[in-house]
């Protein structure tokens, strides 16, 4: 079944279903905690897990056209993704 996909947007997809997961996982934690405190403290841990999986599907999904689009545009698409960082990184 898996042969039917490009291995690049299978990691891609794997790669998000288990930050999807990881998502689930906090969510029931905080809901078993029961306190703010440690729902917080869960929460902001999962702003670690955001960005690494954003950084390692873009690195994926780069490196598997590289050959298809110019210098310039993924140089764009880097900048872009850093600036999401830097966004996400400041609030």
């Amino acid at each position: 079944m898996f042969s039917l996909f490009e291995k690049a947007v299978l990691g891609m997809a794997l790669l998000r279903l288990l930050s999807g997961c990881i998502e689930i996982a906090a969510a029931m934690l905080m809901l078993k905690a029961n306190q703010i405190e440690k729902a917080l403290v869960i929460n902001s841990s999962l702003a670690i897990v955001g960005p690494l999986i954003l950084i390692a599907t873009t690195t994926i999904g780069l490196f598997s056209i590289a050959d298809k689009i110019s210098f310039g545009k993924m140089l764009f698409v880097l900048t872009g993704v850093g600036f999401i960082l830097y966004g996400v990184r400041s609030s």
